[in-house]
């Protein structure tokens, strides 16, 4: 037999476009061939609905437009995943549609409840397999963190399995298909038995669903490889109970990986907003003209503004740069110095500073005429503001609240400097789009004269050591230390990062590639005396 994988990206809480869209792809699932497709986790509603879930009415159109497509799915079966209240108790489940009716529904055993994952807020956990019975296979269904766990693939196995399918809403960070591999093989080597792994694409809020959907056979080698972050819909000729093996597409590198999840991160939350275009500020850095090379790859350079807002402080050369960028990825493009309204609100401050020194107060001032400018175009235009600041910053505070933090999304924002780098050394190997001097030039915000970042901040190469060290690993500061960080620059960075909660709490979200982000997944207090280490 032959069995599809329907690899889509569904829209949170638009039922009607989903269900459309599972609707016709099991139509083309059927006029190849299959007998039966698979669809992600949550498929219906789009995964997380997060607090949707606890209205009555969206539980019931859930239940409403399920019905629907039972009725017109009537020559294929169809597995699909969806939001089930039975019984007073709502469930993450997966029913089976087959001649026009539902036949039967599964209900999630393992309700994942740390990093981005809340289900426990929202759902029952149940503990019976489902096996169902398809041209001579019997199947045993599971739902995305069931197969992370030995315990519901044994039962599927126990209760007559001979194939497993597994429905998911896995999103993506760095080295998370070497994890999936490395988990679904564990299952597969317990139970002797092959495993379809069926995934969601696309971007939700600060979470990007990667796709990559896999099948391995029952010895655990990989048959069958999706492409990532695009929709797809493939198929899996079952021979014997197990996969045909098909030639399997290279693995991407580290930064194409990256580089493709922010551009459907990007477009996706504007697209599914309904934003008609971006605007941004290109100051003639690295960080800004990544943001524009990503941002003209996801949604085309029409639907992008940039303003370049040179003060007297900032190098010529930061202006030409620019523009040649500017022009390379054929951008509409502003120039609008604000030198003199910079001066106009250091008259306006004049009586209120008297006898005060320069300070960051002035810088700060300048990052903030520059939002104030960008916000006045997205007002105008409807369009959105995509702030440029990298993890770097956002993680020690290098970065103006309501100035060059101003805007809807960060794009950014889960991006080591030392990864802007090399994505953008990754963009200009498939097409030179960033100026070579942008990257190669000592980062500067340009706030004072001969302003470098390395004045305020440790080398990029040790800041990040040690905020991933801190952040992302959770390492005490003695044992980041021990990793050969000099004490000063330690207390130095967790300090600034811990100093810094109130500005990231107020940060615009940005996508996330780590396993630790600035959101979901780290969930500090504002307010707190850190006084353990």
């Amino acid at each position: 037999m032959k069995v599809a994988i329907a690899q889509f990206n569904a829209t949170v809480g638009d039922l009607v476009g989903n269900a459309d869209k599972i609707t016709s792809l099991s139509k083309q699932a059927k006029s190849n061939g299959a007998s039966l497709v698979i669809t992600p986790e949550l498929g219906l509603c789009g995964y997380l609905p997060e607090d949707l879930l606890f209205r009555q009415d969206f539980i019931i159109a859930n239940q409403k437009i399920l019905n629907r497509i039972a009725a017109s799915v009537t020559d294929i079966s169809l597995l699909i995943g969806h939001p089930h209240y039975e019984n007073g108790n709502l469930y993450n489940a997966a029913s089976l549609i087959q001649h026009g009716k539902i036949t039967a529904t599964y209900h999630k055993q393992i309700l994942p409840n740390y990093s981005v994952f809340d289900e426990k807020r929202y759902f029952e956990a149940d503990d019976q397999p489902f096996v169902f019975e398809l041209e001579g296979v019997r199947y045993g269904v599971m739902i995305c963190a069931d197969g992370w766990e030995p315990a519901p693939a044994q039962k599927a196995k126990e209760a007559g399995a001979e194939f497993l399918l597994s429905l998911n809403a896995s999103p993506y960070h760095m080295d998370k298909l070497e994890m999936r591999y490395e988990v679904l093989i564990e299952r597969v080597k317990e139970t002797g038995l092959p495993l379809i792994y069926a995934n969601l694409v696309g971007g939700q809020d600060e979470l990007v669903f990667d796709g990559a959907s896999f099948v391995l056979d029952s010895q655990g080698t990989v048959t069958h490889q999706l492409p990532s972050f695009v929709e797809a819909l493939d198929y899996v000729d079952v021979i014997n109970k197990q996969p045909v093996a098909t030639p399997i597409i290279p693995a991407l590198s580290v930064e194409a990986m990256v580089y493709n999840a922010l551009k459907l991160g990007l477009a996706d939350y504007v697209n599914k907003n309904g934003f008609p275009c971006v605007v941004l500020g290109l100051s003639g850095g690295i960080d800004s003209a990544l943001t524009l090379a990503i941002a003209v790859d996801a949604l085309g350079a029409d639907r992008i503004k940039v303003l370049m807002m040179s003060s007297q402080y900032t190098a010529s050369m930061s202006v030409d740069d620019a523009v040649e960028m500017a022009k390379l990825v054929n951008v509409d493009y502003s120039l609008l110095p604000i030198k003199s309204l910079f001066e106009t609100f250091k008259e306006a401050l004049s009586e209120e500073f008297k006898g005060k020194a320069e300070d960051t107060t002035e810088e700060n001032l300048q990052a903030r005429i520059r939002g104030m400018l960008l916000m006045a175009l997205s007002n105008k235009f409807g369009s959105i503001v995509v702030t440029t600041g990298n993890k770097s910053e956002t993680a020690v505070g290098y970065s103006t609240l309501y100035g060059d933090m101003a805007g809807g999304f960060s794009l950014l924002k889960d991006i080591p400097k030392t990864l802007v780098y090399k994505l953008a050394n990754y963009r200009n190997s498939l097409l030179p789009v960033i100026p070579e001097r942008i990257i190669t030039r000592p980062p500067s915000a340009e706030l004072r004269d001969e302003q470098t970042d390395q004045d305020s901040l440790p080398p990029y190469e040790i800041l990040d050591a040690i905020m991933q060290a801190y952040v992302e690993d959770d390492l005490s500061l003695a044992n980041i230390i021990k990793l050969g960080y000099s004490e000063a620059d330690v207390k130095r960075v967790t300090t600034l990062i811990d100093r810094n909660e109130y500005k990231r709490r107020q940060a615009p979200i940005g996508v996330r590639i780590t396993q630790r982000g600035f959101g979901k997944d780290r969930r500090y207090p504002i307010t707190s005396k850190l006084n353990f280490n």
